[in-house]
């Protein structure tokens, strides 16, 4: 089973996209849309203190006809973020992100950011880990001689 830590080394970009808490929301979706990424996590003094996502914007900005530019990320974010280890397996996040209906995972080691997840790449890691077992499998199969009749 793979671990988060081997999720995020696999990972191609391992840049961690982050807003301070008192940028504007507009400020934060020109972020998202340069990294082309759904969610950047908001620190403020070197810690996380909250998440900005996709849905944060269409749920607290557009739904009720705030402005991007007047209102400030730590207005809107999510505060109570939940994160996850790097020793915890891709499963565990499945399950996390199933349950609580969260599409980004930070990993925390300690009070240290270490990355982010996504759904996607929960999914790609599943699937690939998936048809590693299918392949092993064939080839068992395959390599096992009939019995004599």
């Amino acid at each position: 089973m793979q671990t988060v830590r081997q999720l995020l080394a696999a990972k191609a970009s391992r840049k961690l996209v982050y807003v301070g808490p008192e940028v504007s929301v507009l400020q934060a979706l020109k972020v998202m849309a340069e990294e082309n990424v759904g969610a950047v996590l908001v620190m403020g003094g070197g810690h996380v203190v909250g998440i900005f996502s996709e849905r944060d914007y269409a749920r607290r900005i557009i739904l009720e006809g705030r402005s991007s530019a007047s209102t400030q990320v730590q207005e809107i974010m999510t505060s109570k973020v939940i994160c996850v280890a790097p020793a915890q397996t891709v499963a565990d996040c499945m399950a996390l992100m199933t349950e609580k209906r969260i599409r980004h995972l930070p990993v925390m080691d300690g009070d240290e950011v270490e990355g982010i997840i996504s759904i996607g790449d929960v999914v790609h890691a599943t699937i690939a880990e998936q048809q590693f077992v299918i392949d092993q499998l064939v080839h068992y199969i395959n390599s096992v001689p009939p019995q004599a009749a």
